[in-house]
This record gives structure tokens, sequence and C-alpha cells, in this order.
């Protein structure tokens, strides 16, 4: 008796050509839905950019003009003569640059200590310190503003740089970037006689700079926008920031929308500038921080 056997079906290929078409067709709606995300994200930027050129009575307007009918250049002229704004912003630069330098400086050096330098309970206290990213600021924040105020720290930018020197977010970034780094290098530099000081400061910190700088700007750019922090510890008016000289900015001139909206763009455009120029070492940063090797 004979069986009779059925071959099995032979899967086909799609053809070169289909296979290339469906590809530049996903690219395509790739790209159109990251157009469409950054119209969204972009447009309430924009609108504020151009609501600084427009008239009060513009700046509301039903349906929306999306260009002003004659651009009023003065605004930016004008912010600067009716409200402090130099010391506003002279403020807000000393703080950001002394405390992005200082949450570089203490996470990098704490980074190199849990991630190169062998003690006991170092992972423990590691864990401890990174679980206080979890720990929201407003439940400390009364017993800090005591301490510091018996310290006589209360109503200066001491205040806001001592609390903000240290970052466990930067040691837990940097850290995860050390780990990339080969223990044998280190090793190697312990042996010709470097000590733990040298090897951070002639070979960690100058293979580091991708993760040093994404550090720096995430810093730089939360010190920038901070508002609570000024508003509980610099109630001087020459102590104000450009974001609470902006809420009093407001309070003051309700009904100037327009120089509001100039003050707004006075205030985003540094941290804009700052991450355009170094756009290609954060990005770098943050994807080299999650390698370990």
């Amino acid at each position: 008796m004979t069986t009779l056997v059925t071959p099995a079906p032979v899967r086909t290929q799609p053809p070169p050509a289909r296979r290339r078409t469906g590809s530049r067709i996903g690219r395509i709606l790739g790209y159109l839905a990251m157009a469409v995300a950054s119209v969204a994200v972009l447009l309430p930027f924009y609108w504020m950019l151009v609501s600084s050129l427009k008239t009060n009575n513009e700046v509301f307007t039903i349906p929306v003009t999306w260009l002003p009918s004659k651009p009023q250049w003065d605004h930016y002229i004008d912010i600067w003569t009716r409200s402090d704004m130099t010391t506003w912003l002279g403020n807000t630069v000393l703080l950001s640059v002394v405390v992005t330098f200082l949450q570089v400086l203490t996470g990098s050096f704490a980074a190199y200590g849990f991630s190169k330098i062998r003690f006991p309970g170092r992972d423990a206290l590691f864990l401890m310190y990174v679980a206080t990213l979890a720990v929201p600021w407003q439940s400390y924040m009364i017993p800090q503003f005591v301490l510091l105020s018996k310290l006589h720290l209360s109503d200066t930018l001491w205040a806001i740089i001592a609390i903000q020197a240290f970052g466990a977010l930067g040691v837990f970034l940097m850290k995860q970037f050390y780990e990339s780094i080969p223990d044998e290098l280190v090793d190697a530099a312990r042996i010709d006689g470097m000590n733990e000081y040298g090897i951070y400061r002639r070979i960690m910190l100058p293979l580091s700079t991708p993760a040093l700088a994404s550090l720096a700007l995430l810093t730089l750019v939360n010190t920038w926008n901070d508002f609570l922090g000024p508003l509980l510890y610099l109630r001087s008016s020459n102590l104000w920031t450009i974001q609470l000289g902006l809420r009093t900015f407001i309070s003051q001139y309700s009904a100037e929308y327009a120089l509001i909206m100039t003050g707004s763009v006075l205030s985003v455009l540094p941290i804009v500038v700052i991450f355009l120029l170094g756009q290609r070492y954060f990005v770098e940063g943050v994807a080299t921080t999650g390698l370990k090797g």
C-alpha cells in the first residue's frame, strides 16, 4: 500500500521591491508622527514668542492670530525699564552656575568612590543614598527650613546653594557611567603609583565628558526653573531669581499680557541656547549612563 506524502507548503518571501516599499512607508509614517509630536511640543513656545511681539489686544484675540500685524520690538526694551530684570537674571545665573559646578563636582567624586573603591557597606550605603530620590522634598522641607534658619542662612543665596549642592541623581548617573570604564584601567594606574585623587582627576574626569555634560545640563535647567526653593528662602527683592521676579511682575502688570510673554521669553531663552549648544553631549551622556561593561 502506497502512502502519499503531501509536500509542506513553501513559504515565499515578498519581493525585494515590496519590502523596500513597506520599509519606506513605515519610515515616512514615523517621520510624520515625529513631526506632529514636534509641532505639538513647540506650538506653545511659538505662541509665547509671537505674543511677546503683539499688542495687548492681539494676544487673546479669537480666532488666534499666529503672526503680529506689526511687531512690537519695544517690549524687549520696556521689560528692562519697568522691572528689575538685570538683578533677577544675575541672581539666577549666579545660583545656576554655582549649584551646577558643586553638583557636578560632588556627584562625580562620590560616584567614583561608589564605583571604583571597595569598602565595607559600599553597596548598602549607595542603595540608601539613592533611595532618597523617592522621598519628596515637601516631606522634609520644614525641618530643613528650620535648620537653615538656625544657621542664619535664610534670606541669603547660600541657602539655595546649600540645599542643592548635593544630589543623589547626579551620583547615580555618574556611577552608571563609571561602571562602563574597565577596572583594569584604574588598577593599572594604582600599580603605577597614582593615588585615588589623581585617578579621579586625570583618568575618570577626561573619560566622562558626556556624562558630566548631561548632569550639568540637567542641574542647570532644574536650578534655573526652581520656584519653590527661592520662594521659601529669598525674601529680599534684591535676591529674587527670574522665576520670583516674573511672579511679582505678573501680579503688578496683570493686564500687560505682551510684556508678561516678553519676560517669559527672556526666562526661557538662555536655557534653550545652552541646550542647543550641548545637546550632542547630552544625548551621548544619557545613552552611555545606561551601559555597563
